[in-house]
């Protein structure tokens, strides 16, 4: 599971605020910056729409935007220190640290991003007129940090290293660390993730006679699904060493060791060719400078009649040129080194880098909401044995905002997940309809 850039709210243009008597507000914001700061970010909120947002202030109240009957959207930040608006200037970055140090509180988070993500339209417009002088320096810098196979191990232990023990806390048995898939609203997650397991199996047409080559192991869920329950051979790859321990235990467990193969090794490094290949949510972890490559790895694995079912998180087209440079919470704080691909940029690496034609395509984007819902909210009921594990309050503060954040992006589809089918030129099955 990864995501990209939404933007904080305070970038977001918006309509007027109604503000109370000042002076107080005036006295606490002692420092030249901290008050020019004030100044522009709710100058910067004068047009907020879509939701309403409070801002509270020592004795200080300031509403923006307003409530509509058809999007009841609200959220209340509570100012806690002077250095809030500076750190909002920041961006995503600094709106993500001056949570984790405690400056400012908000009890909805995800009504807070969804309204972000409402408003940020003319932010990409502004940000798409500044694109011709900021690309070129950003992306000469994130070249300089692409993500060589040395650099993607670091950068995968960065996050699924952190202990097994810690994501078992929020995910469920399956230990699927992407979107479920709920067929019914009573499902549970579990049943969703199994859901989302046998779609994937279904959409590939699985079966004994296919060995299956993963990119992106997990902690196993796939492979131990796919070789229990069809029968077939997988072998499976990833670069955490965590994951790798956890799913070699698991595969044991379910007794499936004669069937399935794992390796701790770079996709780029692999060798032999599959008849099926499955990748659920790890090109977010590729980097932009290499989509081609890791398309062009999949193809040159796969037999003639071959066929890959891809499961990606993906931006909008229209925000994927002057989000891949840029610096993000998410790509610094929780994924390092991630870039969400667009519909645009897989298409045409697809047509640059492979023989691969696309033959089914799903959005299961609705689902994501949910399952990062129920994550949140297992991660939070558990928040004391969080501590036992040894992570702090700042770290607490920052996986429920990337939670928050995260589902708040899905609900307002500033980010999607998709189910892709491809096939090699003599793949002759027929197209699916809806499952």
């Amino acid at each position: 599971m990864s995501t990209q850039e939404i933007t904080a709210p305070t970038m977001a243009p918006a309509p007027s605020a109604t503000h109370a008597p000042a002076g107080a507000s005036r006295r606490w914001f002692q420092r030249p910056g901290d008050r020019l700061a004030r100044r522009i970010v709710l100058r910067l909120l004068g047009g907020l729409r879509g939701g309403q947002l409070v801002l509270i202030e020592d004795k200080e109240r300031l509403e923006f935007g307003e409530l509509l009957d058809e999007r009841p959207l609200s959220a209340l930040i509570e100012v806690r220190s002077p250095r809030f608006y500076r750190q909002l200037l920041r961006g995503s970055v600094g709106l993500c640290e001056s949570y984790m140090r405690a400056m400012w509180e908000c009890e909805d988070l995800v009504s807070l991003t969804r309204i972000a993500a409402l408003n940020v339209g003319k932010l990409d417009t502004l940000r798409r007129r500044t694109a011709p002088v900021l690309i070129p320096l950003q992306r000469w810098l994130r070249w300089l940090a692409r993500n060589t196979p040395g650099r993607s191990r670091r950068q995968i232990a960065a996050h699924y290293d952190l202990g097994n023990e810690l994501f078992a806390l929020f995910l469920d048995p399956t230990m699927m660390y992407s979107c479920a898939v709920f067929e019914t609203p009573e499902a549970s997650l579990e049943e969703a993730s199994l859901a989302k397991l046998e779609r994937v199996c279904a959409k590939l047409a699985l079966g004994p006679e296919d060995h299956v080559l993963e990119i992106g192991t997990g902690w196993g869920g796939f492979a131990v699904y796919a070789a229990t329950r069809y029968g077939c051979r997988v072998t499976t790859t990833t670069i955490s060493r965590e994951q790798h321990a956890y799913a070699s235990q698991a595969v044991r467990e379910a007794g499936v060791e004669d069937r399935v193969t794992l390796l701790l090794e770079d996709y780029r490094h692999l060798s032999g060719t599959y008849d099926k290949l499955v990748s659920i949510e790890m090109i977010e972890a590729v980097g932009w400078q290499y989509f081609e490559t890791f398309f062009r790895c999949c193809s040159e694995l796969l037999v003639q009649d071959g066929a890959m079912l891809l499961q990606a998180i993906t931006i909008d087209d229209r925000a994927y040129e002057v989000e891949k440079g840029g610096r993000s919470f998410i790509n610094t704080h929780i994924f390092p080194g991630g870039c969400l691909p667009s519909m645009e940029i897989i298409s045409r690496s697809l047509a640059r880098a492979t023989d691969l034609r696309q033959v089914h395509l799903e959005d299961i984007t609705a689902h994501y909401a949910t399952t990062l819902a129920l994550w949140r909210e297992r991660f939070l009921a558990r928040t004391e044995r969080v501590a036992e594990l040894g992570y702090d309050e700042r770290f607490r503060r920052l996986w429920e905002l990337y939670l928050s954040y995260c589902e708040g992006g899905f609900r307002e589809r500033r980010i999607q997940d998709i189910q892709l089918l491809l096939a090699k030129p003599a793949n002759r099955a027929e197209p699916l309809g809806a499952l």
